[in-house]
């Protein structure tokens, strides 16, 4: 994974070999599951770790939506069926890639650390002007959270500013960014608590870095920090991926 303007990566949180994701309804059950993994993983050294949660998790019309620490509901931006979950994130037969990986995924995982001191001292309607939308999801134009803003109607970003978050991200609301969301919380103690986000897409240039691009010199950037995450693919259940990766004797998970 690249570093983005603004990044500060901490040597010992990015990247790694094998990108391991536990997730189940517990948190006893999960850890005591991630435990078995590495215990089972032999010659493997965990290079980073961090447990995350989903806050007020929920399904809504085919969406997951999630509360992030800046108290704003996350997921409405996702597609609501498996064929445009597929259509965004998974690769295809003919699009370059090797036909073992055709039906796997590219996931990129960033470790974001929020200001949230810093967010909770500017008003809430300051707050939804910097996101671009109110924290229930409702457009500030009053669209509703699962209709199309009328951004053309509003050039000059007098409703929702130019440099709010989504609107640099998906400035065409009918032809949406070709990847699907789905982060995590994070709470370390001493003030690092932040996002730990994750996208899933057929295509990292036109997927997650083209967003990226367009969010530089957001207004968002002052409260946020990527510290680690990596880039990784996701393989098709079984295949001939498994003997050519687990027949390595060493490696960093």
């Amino acid at each position: 994974m690249p570093s983005s303007a603004g990044d500060l990566l901490d040597p010992a949180q990015p990247h790694g070999d094998v990108l391991v994701q536990v997730t189940g309804g517990g948190r006893r059950a999960v850890q005591e599951a991630a435990e078995r993994v590495v215990r089972q993983a032999a010659g493997w050294r965990v290079r980073w770790q961090v447990d995350g949660f989903r806050d007020v998790n929920r399904v809504e019309d085919g969406k997951g939506l999630s509360r992030n620490p800046f108290h704003f509901t996350e997921g409405f931006g996702n597609p609501g069926t498996e064929r445009e979950v597929a259509d965004r994130a998974v690769v295809r037969s003919g699009q370059g890639e090797p036909d073992w990986a055709v039906g796997g995924s590219y996931q990129v995982v960033r470790i974001v650390r929020f200001a949230t001191e810093l967010w909770d001292k500017d008003s809430v309607r300051e707050q939804e002007r910097i996101i671009g939308r109110r924290r229930d999801g409702r457009w500030l134009d009053g669209t509703p959270a699962d209709e199309q803003p009328g951004f053309a109607a509003d050039p000059n970003g007098r409703v929702t500013p130019l440099d709010s978050h989504v609107r640099l991200a998906a400035p065409d609301r009918r032809n949406p960014p070709p990847l699907v969301r789905r982060s995590y919380n994070y709470d370390r103690g001493d003030g690092d608590s932040g996002l730990i986000f994750s996208c899933f897409q057929r295509d990292l240039a036109n997927g997650f870095e083209a967003v990226q691009k367009r969010l530089e010199g957001e207004a968002m950037a002052k409260y946020v920090l990527t510290t680690g995450g990596g880039y990784f693919f996701v393989p098709p259940p079984g295949g001939a991926w498994i003997d050519a990766l687990f027949g390595q004797a060493t490696g960093n998970a």
